[in-house]
């Protein structure tokens, strides 16, 4: 009988700490705050956040197709949208297919995307342009693209395939990153909060830039309050002289001449505002 007693203390002893187990990893699923009713991460988004259509329209008609006439190489392109909580909602590419696009700069897109959201305000916009200077040693800003590394699990699984597509690996995931140079700009709506941003990447970084600014005018949400640039926005500012300084502390290099002209130009060709 104590032979078969211990036995069955033993298999009770077994199957209690089994049941504690579980419940604890039910407790912690139960009690984590990455699942909404959609199953992804965090909260909604905003719902003036652009569908894939919407932002595929948009960068196709910016990009032109055969891409030109961004002062850059040509090239197509990657676009992200991430919400307010740095969730990747949408992503979309030019071009005939994957492939057609510099590959990393898909991640690359989403880097700046949660670039311009984790450092931009309702009350100031902050385009990853404008922290390049701010960024390099000495200035005030400098580390900051250490900070918040790319959460390579959301950047790389899945089916490649799939990429740019409502199927896309990264939706529904934070990516986070930090990027500092054009190509990253916060989203506002129509009462000037803002509600996430968009990245593009996938030319020269002034390209980048020059083709992100009319997607987001095109998209309606760029009702930005404030800037650093000298219109009083977020656009790309180009002031670093020959001796490697930026007069206003928050300036981008020059890629070319033309591309100057079409940056410095861009609050005129595509104003910010309703």
């Amino acid at each position: 009988m104590p032979y078969h007693l211990d036995g069955g203390l033993t298999d009770v002893r077994r199957i209690t700490r089994g049941l504690v187990a579980m419940a604890l990893c039910l407790a912690l699923a139960g009690c984590s705050d990455d699942d909404d009713d959609n199953g992804g991460l965090g909260p909604s988004g905003s719902d003036q956040l652009p569908t894939h259509d919407d932002l595929f329209t948009a960068l196709d008609g910016v990009v032109g197709n055969p891409p030109a006439g961004n002062g850059g190489l040509s090239l197509n392109m990657w676009a992200t949208i991430v919400d307010r909580s740095g969730i990747v909602r949408t992503i979309a590419f030019t071009g005939d297919k994957t492939g057609d696009q510099w590959p990393g700069s898909r991640v690359i897109s989403a880097q700046k995307a949660n670039t311009a959201n984790a450092f931009s305000l309702d009350g100031l916009a902050l385009s990853t342009a404008n922290l390049f200077t701010a960024t390099q040693p000495g200035g005030s800003l400098f580390g900051l693209q250490e900070s918040n590394p790319v959460n390579t699990e959301a950047a790389y699984g899945g089916n490649a395939d799939d990429y740019g597509t409502d199927s896309d690996f990264m939706l529904g995931k934070r990516i986070g990153g930090v990027n500092v140079f054009g190509g990253g700009l916060a989203l506002y709506d129509a009462s000037g909060a803002i509600i996430g941003a968009l990245g593009v990447s996938g030319d020269a970084s002034c390209a980048d830039h020059h083709i992100a600014w009319p997607v987001r005018h095109a998209l309606g949400l760029d009702l930005v309050p404030a800037g650093v640039s000298a219109t009083g926005d977020d656009n790309i500012i180009y002031d670093i002289g020959v001796d490697g300084v930026s007069a206003g502390g928050f300036g981008h290099p020059e890629c070319s001449t033309e591309a100057t002209t079409i940056g410095e130009g861009l609050p005129t060709t595509n104003p910010i505002g309703p």
